[in-house]
C-alpha cells in the first residue's frame, strides 16, 4: 500500500545517506517495498505511545545504518542466498549445537576443529551463548550482561570474527542466539535502572509494590518452579519489584516501550553484520506481557517477530530467523506466521513436538501417539523449515496434547507418568538413565534431562558390561538420529551425541550449575576419548561412522530437502512408523521399528500409494528388497530402520 508521507520520509533519508542508483540500489528497492509493512506493524504496537513517532524515525535510521555497516562480502552472500530461493530448505545443510568451552575450550580452538565437523558431515554450527554473562548467574549464557562483548571464557569478539571467516572459506553456516526476552541484572541497562534512572527503568517491568505483580501471577505459570519460584524479584537498590520470569537474575524487557524494540534491533543487526546465517531468537513466546493472561504466545509477540523479520529482510536478507518457541503443536505453527504474514514471521522453529514424540515411541514401543500428532505438524507452510533433533541443550518436555495420547487408546495422565518414570530410571526394567527437571508439585508436571546415549540405555549397559544391551543402545541412538535426519528440515546434532557421550555428572561440583540437572547432558568433551572414533568396533566408532553415513545419505538424496512432501503410511503395525517422500520422479520410504521386538510390516504398506514399486533399494544396508504379496512381510529386527528407494 502506497503511503505518501512514509515514502517521502524514507526517500529523504535514503537520498541523503545511501547510493540509491548505485551500490545501494537493491537495499533501496527492498526498503521501499517493505516500508508500508514495517510502518503498519510498528503502529500495531506503538501508534498510541507518546514517543512513538520519534522512535519510528530512529527505527528507519537503524535499518539504514545496518546496511551501511554490512560488508561487501556479506551483501554478495545475501544475493547468492536470495537467488537460491529459500536456501535453508536444502538437504545439503546439517548442523551441530555446542557449548564452545565444553566442546574444546575457546573460539580459537574451535576454529582448529572445523575439519572434525567436515569429516562428520556437519557444515552448520550453532554456538550456545558466547556473549558476556555473570559467573554463577548465567543460565548457561542466557543471562546476557553485554550483547556485544564475547565472554572472556570463550575469547574475544575478534576470535569470533576469525572463526566466522574460516567457516565462510569452508562454506559453512553459523547460528548464534539473541536473548530477546530479558537481560542479566548486571547489564548496563539494569545497573542504571537500579540506580533510579527512570529512562532505563522503563526498559523493564518495575513496580513500586506487589499489587500488580500479584495480579500478573494469578495467571502466569512458573517456568522454573523448583529453582526460581515466582515471576518477580525485589530490588533493594531502588526499593521496587521487577519482573523476572526465568530466574531472579534475568530481568524481562518491556517491549511496550518502543525504545526497547529499537535497542534490541540494533543488537540483531550487530549479529547479522558479524556474518550470522541463522539468528536463534530465544524464548519469543514470552516477549509480551498482559495482566490476566499466561503472558505467553500473545498476539503482540507475533507482531514483534513479524516486524523484526521485515526489518531484517531489508538490511540483512541473507539471515534467517529461528523462533525458539517450545510450545504446544497448534501454537508453534503460529510462529511461522498466519494470514498475510504466512511464512513471513520466523523462517525456522524447533520441531520440539516430534522430538518428544520420538522419545514417547522409544519408551512405549508404540508409534500411535506419534502418528496422532502429525496432522498438526504437517501444517507448516512451505518456505519455512524445522530444526529437527533428538537432543538439545534443554530438557525434554512432553509438550504434545492429551487428545493425541487418548487417540492412541491411552490414559494421558498415566502415560505421561510412565514416560517420566521410564526415562528417570524409576520404571521397572527401564534401561534409561535420566532425571526429572523442573518438577512442579502443584501440577505434577516435569521434564526430562539426560544425554541421548544415557536415555537410550548406553550408560547402564556399559556399567553392567552387557554387550547385548550395548548393541541395542547403539541401534536406538542411530534409529533416533535417522528418524530426525530424514524427516524434513535441518538436522541438528547435539555435541557429544555423535560419539555416544553418556551423562556427565561433573556439574554437581560446580555451584553455578549444581542446581540445574540439565548440565548432565552438556558434557565436557574428552578428545582422547574421541580418538576412539578411529578404532574399529568401539562404541564411539560405531556411533560416529553410523552418524557419518546417515549425513552422507542425506546430502545425496534431494528428496529429503524440505519440499513439504511427507506422507505418513497407514499404521499396519503399531511398533512401526513409516513415511513416504516424493520429489520430481523419485519416491522414497523411510521405515522405523521402535520396538524391542522383531516387527512385521505387510508389503501392502508400500502399494497403497500408486504407482506401487516392485523392488526397493535400502541405502542404509545397501541391499535390494523384492516386494512380496500382501500376506507376506518386511521383517524389521528390534530398533532397525530402512531408507528405501
Amino acid at each position: 500500500m502506497y503511503n505518501y508521507q512514509l515514502h517521502q520520509q524514507l526517500n529523504k533519508l535514503l537520498q541523503a545517506e545511501t547510493d540509491i542508483a548505485g551500490n545501494d540500489n537493491l537495499f533501496y528497492t527492498r526498503f521501499m517495498a517493505n516500508a508500508s509493512a514495517i510502518k503498519a506493524l510498528y503502529d500495531e504496537l506503538y501508534q498510541q505511545h507518546s514517543n512513538g513517532a520519534a522512535v519510528f524515525a530512529k527505527l528507519l535510521q537503524t535499518i539504514t545504518d545496518a546496511n551501511k555497516h554490512r560488508s561487501a562480502a556479506l551483501k554478495e552472500r545475501d544475493e547468492v542466498k536470495n537467488k537460491a530461493n529459500h536456501w535453508f530448505l536444502s538437504n545439503g545443510i546439517a548442523g551441530m549445537s555446542l557449548y564452545v568451552d565444553r566442546f574444546c575450550g575457546n573460539l580459537q580452538k574451535l576454529g582448529d576443529k572445523l575439519t572434525y565437523f567436515e569429516q562428520l558431515g556437519v557444515n552448520f554450527l550453532h554456538l550456545m551463548p558466547v556473549f558476556e554473562s555473570p559467573a554463577n548467574e548465567s543460565d548457561g549464557g542466557y543471562a546476557v550482561s553485554d550483547f556485544r562483548k564475547v565472554d572472556k571464557r570463550f575469547g574475544t569478539l575478534a576470535d569470533l570474527q576469525m572463526l566466522q571467516e574460516k567457516m565462510l572459506q569452508k562454506d559453512m553456516y553459523l547460528m548464534i542466539d539473541i536473548v530477546l526476552n530479558h537481560t542479566s541484572h548486571k547489564h548496563e541497562w539494569a545497573e542504571k535502572a537500579k540506580q533510579g534512572d527512570a529512562y532505563y527503568q522503563d526498559f523493564f517491568y518495575f513496580f513500586n509494590d506487589r499489587t500488580l505483580p500479584d495480579e500478573y501471577e494469578k495467571t502466569m505459570p512458573e517456568v522454573f518452579p523448583e529453582a526460581a519460584p515466582g515471576s518477580f524479584t525485589y530490588v533493594p537498590e531502588c526499593k521496587k519489584w521487577v519482573m523476572s520470569v526465568f530466574h531472579n537474575y534475568q530481568w524481562d524487557l518491556n517491549y511496550r516501550n518502543p525504545e526497547v524494540f529499537v535497542a534490541m534491533l540494533e543488537n540483531i543487526f550487530f549479529y547479522a553484520n558479524l556474518g550470522v546465517d541463522i539468528l536463534r531468537i530465544d524464548a519469543p513466546a514470552f516477549i509480551w506481557k498482559e495482566i490476566g493472561t499466561t503472558c505467553q504466545n500473545l498476539r503482540e509477540a507475533h507482531t514483534i517477530l513479524r516486524l523484526i523479520k521485515q526489518c531484517v529482510q531489508v538490511a540483512a536478507p541473507g539471515m534467517a530467523l529461528l523462533g525458539e518457541a517450545i510450545v504446544a503443536p497448534k501454537e508453534i505453527m503460529k510462529y511461522f506466521g498466519t494470514g498475510s504474514y504466512t511464512a513471513k514471521e520466523c523462517d525456522f522453529a524447533y520441531n520440539a513436538t516430534h522430538m518428544a514424540l520420538q522419545w514417547d515411541a522409544l519408551a512405549s514401543g508404540d508409534t500411535r501417539v506419534m502418528l496422532a500428532a502429525q496432522h498438526e505438524i504437517l501444517r507448516k507452510p512451505f518456505g519455512t523449515s524445522w530444526i529437527t533433533y533428538t537432543r538439545c541443550h534443554d530438557d525434554i518436555g512432553l509438550g504434545y496434547d492429551d487428545y493425541m495420547i487418548e487417540q492412541a487408546g491411552k490414559n494421558a495422565y498415566e502415560h505421561r507418568t510412565f514416560l517420566k518414570n521410564y526415562y528417570s530410571g524409576n520404571f521397572p526394567g527401564s534401561p534409561a538413565t535420566g532425571a526429572l527437571f523442573a518438577t512442579n508439585p502443584k501440577t505434577g508436571d516435569a521434564r526430562i534431562s539426560g544425554s541421548l546415549a544415557s536415555l537410550c540405555g548406553l550408560e547402564k549397559a556399559v556399567a553392567g558390561n552387557d554387550s547385548y544391551q550395548t548393541d541395542l543402545a547403539v541401534k536406538k541412538i542411530l534409529l533416533m538420529q535417522a528418524h530426525s535426519f530424514f524427516l524434513g528440515g535441518v538436522p541438528m546434532i547435539f555435541y557429544g551425541d555423535e560419539t555416544g557421550y553418556t551423562n556427565d555428572y561433573s556439574y554437581l561440583n560446580d555451584e553455578g550449575k549444581s542446581y540445574d540437572n540439565r548440565w548432565m547432558h552438556r558434557p565436557v568433551i574428552d578428545w582422547k576419548k574421541n580418538e576412539l572414533t578411529t578404532v574399529k568396533g568401539t562404541v564411539e566408532e560405531r556411533i560416529f561412522t553410523g552418524t557419518q553415513h546417515l549425513l552422507s545419505l542425506r546430502r545425496k538424496l534431494a528428496v529429503v530437502a524440505d519440499h513439504s512432501n511427507i506422507t505418513w503410511l497407514s499404521p499396519h503395525n503399531i511398533h512401526v512408523a513409516a513415511y513416504m517422500r516424493d520429489f520430481d520422479d523419485k519416491r522414497m520410504f523411510f521405515v522405523y521399528n521402535f520396538s524391542a521386538e522383531t516387527a512385521f510390516l505387510t508389503w501392502y504398506a508400500f502399494k497403497e500409494k500408486n504407482p506401487a514399486p516392485e523392488k526397493l533399494y535400502d541405502h542404509w544396508s545397501k541391499q535390494y528388497l523384492t516386494i512380496g504379496p500382501d500376506n507376506e512381510y518386511l521383517v524389521l529386527e528390534p530398533y532397525t530402520f530402512y531408507v528405501l528407494e
